[in-house]
């Protein structure tokens, strides 16, 4: 007596759903015995071209595809601030082929505030802090400030509210502590999709100010920007004589930011310490820590769990943030 197709359908849905339990574990054990890579590796950054992530980037990804023999292409997928491209490798076959390149904003602080499809730590696997990265706080030309009490006294003389952009939910959360400190509540904060979209507004003429982790350089040497004061608690050696804002007289403005290389949660522990031995290569070589000092970013190369350390660490620095602020948790569009 043959079978009713009702009852092959009913088969054939067990055996596909018996499959499907097990698909993970097979991922992973299939990418453990496979030669490591079997292809070019993606390397998404969660903001647009230009900014601080991208630099770090493109600095990193010749050195990565020379040690590892295929190809590191970057996929930039900005939007809603990192949550977009940062999910979609925590989405990504963990196979060490698909791997996020993220700042601590969008790792550590987005899930705080949107309703994203990844956590911070459980959603990957740490491979290594790349760099640690200064921010400053910097004006349009026609700010006729020089000095934190000059900016003060500007904004204070006004007739309309003055301008902030912010590209990343940290610097969102950075331009929300400065408007308290500056007791400027009607201060206007813009979002745009980047740090470099987000500088491009105030060298515009968009917008009156921002925070930037140091990609604005060569404007400032340009007179395309001007610098007011530094964010963290030391001086930059590309801007010595820059004070920080502390210094300044805000002493609840100490910020400052990571780049960091994850993959999906499951790769396999084998292609993590590869990975991990191919950074710490790169890290090493003199042109490569070079050109990252040149943007003032220090280079780091720290294990897998320093960094699960860090995230972990940010996550609740953020979190007592978010308490003290405005801000709120969203749905994400």
């Amino acid at each position: 007596m043959r079978p009713s197709p009702s009852r092959l359908t009913r088969r054939r849905w067990l055996g596909t759903a018996a499959a499907s339990l097990g698909l993970p574990h097979l991922v992973a054990q299939a990418a453990e015995a496979a030669p490591y890579p079997g292809r070019s590796v993606k390397l998404i950054v969660p903001f647009a071209p230009g900014g601080a992530t991208d630099a770090v980037a493109r600095i990193l990804s010749q050195p990565l595809s020379r040690g590892l023999g295929q190809a590191v292409v970057i996929d930039n997928r900005p939007g809603a601030n990192g949550a977009i491209g940062t999910e979609a490798v925590a989405r990504a076959q963990p196979d060490g082929h698909t791997l996020l390149l993220n700042t601590a904003g969008a790792q550590t602080l987005s899930p705080l505030l949107q309703k994203t499809g990844y956590r911070p730590l459980a959603s990957f696997a740490p491979i290594s802090l790349i760099c640690h990265v200064g921010l400053m706080l910097v004006v349009h030309p026609a700010v006729p400030a020089r000095t934190l009490p000059e900016l003060r006294e500007w904004m204070r003389q006004r007739h309309r509210p003055v301008s902030f952009s912010a590209g990343s939910s940290m610097i969102e959360l950075i331009g929300e502590q400065l408007r308290r400190s500056l007791q400027a509540p009607d201060m206007v904060i813009a979002s745009y999709k980047g740090t470099g979209p987000q500088l491009q507004a105030v060298v515009s003429g968009e917008v009156d100010m921002t925070v930037d982790p140091f990609t604005g350089l060569q404007l400032l040497k340009a007179g395309k920007l001007r610098a007011i004061g530094l964010c963290g608690t030391r001086r930059a050696p590309s801007l010595p004589e820059l004070p920080t804002l502390q210094e300044a007289g805000l002493g609840d403005m100490d910020f400052s930011s990571w780049c960091g290389l994850l993959a999906p949660a499951g790769t396999p522990a084998g292609i993590v310490r590869r990975l991990h031995g191919e950074v710490l290569r790169a890290l090493a070589q003199a042109e490569v820590r070079e050109a990252l000092r040149r943007v003032d970013y220090d280079p780091v190369g720290s294990s897998p769990e320093q960094l699960a350390r860090t995230i972990e660490e940010d996550t609740a620095r953020w979190t007592r943030l978010i308490q003290a602020s405005p801000l709120q948790t969203q749905d994400r569009p």
